[in-house]
């Protein structure tokens, strides 16, 4: 849900005014000394996160071909400022699937729902922003995606790299994330056991891992946290400096949001997906989605002859 600010007087028209005064936390002075301008206008109208809609675009199309082979990619807002959802709290993908398209903040707890609007309109009567955490969960995703030979082919860090190049991502986390560094191994590493499910080759009773071991898939869903900075205008603005005389200066005011938070989760989900299809064409691809069919049928059925049970083993486990 974007929540939109005020706009600032005199910022309608086709003629923008120069932009001198660099707001902290943005582009905007970073670009400036990058290509020697005077004027950041160029900056900050390129480094809009408006440029995301082509990408949340091209990321429908790959969610169609992942769709296509029973691959579903969704996603939810764990927090908003502070407040989040219970710690350890994990949400499945159905919950997270099942979220409305008209659900104002995309959280799966309803209760939670007022806390967070009521932070978003604390922040806009104070002239100030939130950030928060979202969670893209990729669920049936086959096993074997990526590579653990090739540090630039490992999925985790094209995962990493595509939720980071996000405007206002400051963090990513694949499964318990940050989190596992804290704990000792027996609390983060997930067991494999044998499994009476004809469908899986094992069962698995955690997914600390987020669905990655080694930066390759491991059949699990794979779960992706971003975690999203405070927009960089603010109503009442930060200290900064002008650039034409390098004395204190309020920094710029521009048409913002307070929070972009449920926005940014769409992004993601579409970054998940678009990194995820490129991985699947790498391993099971073809000229044609029948070819891609042919080549997927084939691993499974090479999968599953390599791992064949004897009957005698099954009933063990079934009873």
């Amino acid at each position: 849900m974007y929540v939109e600010a005020e706009m600032p007087e005199q910022a309608s028209g086709t003629k923008r005014g120069d932009v001198t005064r660099p707001r902290p936390g943005h582009a905007d002075l970073a670009g400036a000394i990058k290509y020697g301008l005077d004027d950041v206008r160029d900056v900050l109208e390129r480094a809009s996160a408006r440029e995301t809609a082509a990408r949340v675009a091209a990321g429908a199309l790959a969610a169609q071909l992942l769709a296509a082979f029973g691959i579903g990619v969704t996603s939810h807002v764990a927090a908003i400022g502070d407040v989040m959802l219970p710690v350890g709290r994990t949400v499945s993908f159905d919950e997270a699937a099942a979220l409305p398209g008209d659900s104002p903040v995309r959280c799966v707890d309803t209760s939670l729902e007022a806390g967070m609007i009521a932070a978003i309109d604390a922040a806009k009567a104070a002239g100030d922003t939130l950030g928060g955490i979202f969670e893209v969960i990729a669920h049936r995703v086959p096993a074997g995606l990526g590579s653990h030979v090739q540090w630039d082919r490992k999925l985790d860090g094209r995962l990493a790299q595509a939720m980071m190049c996000i405007h206002a991502i400051k963090g990513v986390g694949i499964g318990l994330g940050p989190e596992a560094a804290v704990r000792p191994g027996s609390r983060v590493h997930d067991e494999i056991l044998p499994t009476a499910d004809s469908s899986r080759l094992v069962e698995r009773p955690t997914n600390n891992a987020g669905g990655l071991e080694g930066g390759v898939t491991n059949g699990e869903d794979v779960r992706v946290t971003g975690f999203m900075k405070p927009i960089a205008t603010l109503m009442k603005p930060l200290r900064s400096v002008d650039l034409h005389t390098l004395n204190d200066s309020p920094a710029a005011i521009e048409r913002s949001d307070v929070c972009a938070v449920p926005a940014a989760s769409v992004v993601g989900e579409a970054m998940v997906a678009f990194v995820l299809a490129d991985a699947f064409l790498e391993k099971f691809g073809g000229d044609s989605v029948d070819e891609v069919r042919a080549h997927y049928a084939a691993t499974a059925s090479l999968v599953a002859t390599r791992f064949a049970r004897s009957e005698e083993h099954t009933s063990e486990l079934q009873s």
